[in-house]
């Protein structure tokens, strides 16, 4: 499985692909048939679909059980990742409680805040104090890390992550933050992308 081989805009769509999959009907399926109920280009759907599960059967297209499971290696879905949260705010808390990251893979086992108005005990996905966060990540095999605190706290949050074994950060705060080779990044910028969406509106 080369993931290099793989763009990041193909791995965007894989979770649209698998959730249409999941809900069609037969055996097989084609990549006319997928562009035309995502309003996607069929080459574009071909061309994504080869990448991570080889070429259809001419006029009878891919067999829907086999394309399902590809996209579940190439999401993770055969394998779970712990992960942590920290920032309980109001869209950290909109995360913790997002059902629909335990199909590709990810658990969302608890969320850390130094608030302790915030502090959540007894549930299936706590908030925890801090205090709690390096022994909790060692003792639960935590993969990725996800932080949802301001701007001001953002690093501190990152660099303690790290040293609690976390190799891979989702992060919301905005601001780009430094990590050493070996930690996967991933930086999501609300603000950037409503930006962009008002731009077009000006189109």
């Amino acid at each position: 499985m080369n993931k290099a081989a793989v763009s990041r805009a193909t791995l965007g769509r894989l979770p649209m692909y698998l959730k249409y999959l999941r809900e069609a009907d037969g055996e097989y399926i084609s990549a006319t048939v997928i562009a035309r109920a995502l309003d996607l280009g069929e080459v574009l759907v071909r061309k994504d679909l080869n990448a991570i599960s080889g070429s259809g059967k001419p006029r009878i297209g891919y067999e829907k059980s086999a394309l399902i499971c590809s996209i579940e290696k190439w999401l993770g879905g055969s394998k779970k990742h712990n992960a942590v949260l920290v920032g309980a705010g109001k869209l950290g808390k909109a995360l913790l409680d997002f059902d629909e990251f335990e199909k590709y893979g990810v658990d969302i086992t608890a969320a850390f805040d130094c608030n302790d108005k915030v502090i959540r005990l007894g549930s299936s996905r706590e908030i925890l104090p801090m205090e709690q966060f390096d022994e909790y990540c060692r003792t639960h095999e935590i993969h990725i890390g996800i932080i949802t605190v301001g701007e001001g706290s953002a690093q501190l949050v990152c660099e303690r992550m790290i040293n609690s074994g976390i190799t891979a950060i989702w992060n919301f705060a905005p601001c780009k933050l430094k990590v050493p080779d070996g930690v996967i990044l991933m930086q999501e910028n609300l603000a950037l992308s409503l930006a962009y969406l008002i731009n077009r509106l000006r189109d």
